[in-house]
């Protein structure tokens, strides 16, 4: 028997664990801090375990470890490192569906040298976004030809009829995460020249997009793109660009949200309402508050009232005595954005690729995936997010993957395989060429 040990056993978890469990030869035990979680997952497979244990617990950590032939870590992305470095010690593979942080990367040569896999980013984005750009740019690189320009953009949202709030928006993952990926800075390349813009800026930047079969949707930068071009090997194009998806008027109200400084973690002094909250928060009076917000930020009347639907500018009083603006927002998005039982996710990918060929010929590539959550069974994100994982710890199990290192899974020997199942289970895109 394959020994795979699967620490956390958050929202994404479930299809991962179904997956694996229904090869045979495979054994899966879950270790997380609430154990009937973990047994939700199991639900009762004779292959597999449920395990208590907190991140804190370094003796039960080595003991499971010690145990697995895979370990996968769908903790937060700052306890990787821990669980790396047990892997490293008892010579085990590792599967993440995070960014390769700087202090991963390094362990590159110590996993070499222990003959490992540390395969991380195989998740949606970052993961099929990886595999299904590669596979266009291989293909064009096998022509003859050279990538020019490459677009790419994906976003984890309600399905169109589950959009039924003002911000058209439903958290299938960590609603502080989602909060905290607004402070970021991006970074990317337009006609060969480089944009840089700051965490404060980030929704200022912001565009429309029509997606086929779900309508007009809008997209800001995501991150820092220009890595990307040394990762698929494609340091000739002019532009590189990776944005994020949303639905229309996301951007101008985040842009607000932000410019208020309700993405500061600093705490302040609770025990008031939210409107003196945000009123002390913006330098006003309370009963200066929409006015000042309009003449200072530029907010209209809509998003005057998407402010009162989340609740910053209520009359309500906040029944703890310190917290942070970031905190503050973040309970109240958690608390009215919510999934109903049956609502469908949505998961949108889309890559638009220019290539240029010998004698002047010239493509457009696009590849989309829309991808939709089951009714009442399963969310799109935890399919799209854990099953290339899972697929990804399958193969190492089957020795399928001859790399060695910290990984990403840009080689062919992964994405093609992994393309295929995945596929076959239904997610897969529609491809265009021009």
């Amino acid at each position: 028997m394959k020994k795979v040990l699967i620490l956390g056993a958050g929202l994404v978890s479930r299809p991962m664990v179904r997956y694996l469990l229904e090869h045979d030869g495979i054994e899966v035990t879950v270790a997380s801090r609430t154990l009937s979680k973990a047994e939700a997952l199991i639900k009762g497979n004779p292959k597999g375990r449920a395990f208590p244990w907190t991140v804190d617990n370094d003796g039960a950590l080595d003991m499971l470890v010690q145990w697995a032939d895979v370990v996968v870590s769908l903790l937060p992305y700052t306890y990787h490192l821990k669980v790396a470095k047990a892997c490293l010690k008892h010579r085990k593979h590792l599967v993440t569906t995070s960014y390769v942080k700087p202090e991963m990367a390094a362990l590159d040569e110590e996993v070499k040298s222990k003959d490992l896999i540390f395969l991380n980013e195989i998740g949606l984005d970052p993961g099929i976004d990886h595999m299904s750009a590669m596979k266009i740019i291989d293909d064009i690189k096998a022509r003859g030809g050279r990538v020019t320009s490459f677009r790419s953009y994906c976003g984890a949202l309600p399905a169109p009829e589950a959009a039924d709030n003002p911000l058209k928006y439903k958290f299938g993952w960590s609603p502080r995460g989602v909060a905290m990926a607004g402070r970021n800075s991006a970074r990317y390349m337009e006609d060969g020249k480089i944009i840089e813009v700051p965490g404060e800026e980030l929704f200022k930047h912001h565009w429309p997009l029509e997606i086929e079969g779900v309508g007009e949707m809008e997209y800001y930068p995501n991150r820092d793109s220009i890595p990307y071009m040394k990762l698929y090997n494609i340091g000739d194009a002019k532009t590189m660009f990776r944005g994020t998806i949303r639905y229309p008027g996301w951007s101008s109200l985040w842009a607000i949200i932000s410019a208020m400084g309700y993405l500061n973690e600093d705490e302040r002094a609770g025990g008031k309402t939210y409107r003196e909250f945000t009123a002390d928060l913006i330098g006003c009076s309370a009963s200066d508050v929409e006015k000042v917000i309009m003449d200072k930020y530029s907010a209209t009347e809509k998003e005057i009232e998407k402010l009162k639907w989340v609740g910053l500018l209520s009359d309500e009083k906040i029944d703890r005595a310190k917290i942070s603006p970031l905190d503050l927002l973040v309970d109240l998005l958690w608390s009215k954005m919510q999934y109903r039982r049956g609502e469908r996710d949505m998961d949108i990918l889309l890559h638009r690729i220019e290539a240029e060929f010998p004698g002047g010929k010239k493509e457009k590539h696009s590849s989309l995936l829309v991808d939709f959550g089951i009714y009442g069974q399963e969310t799109s994100i935890a399919q799209t997010v854990s099953l290339p994982a899972a697929i990804g710890v399958k193969m190492i199990l089957d020795g399928k993957i001859t790399a060695r290192g910290v990984m990403i899974p840009v080689l062919k020997e992964i994405y093609e395989p992994a393309l295929e199942e995945l596929e076959s289970l239904g997610i897969t895109f529609k491809e265009k060429v021009e």
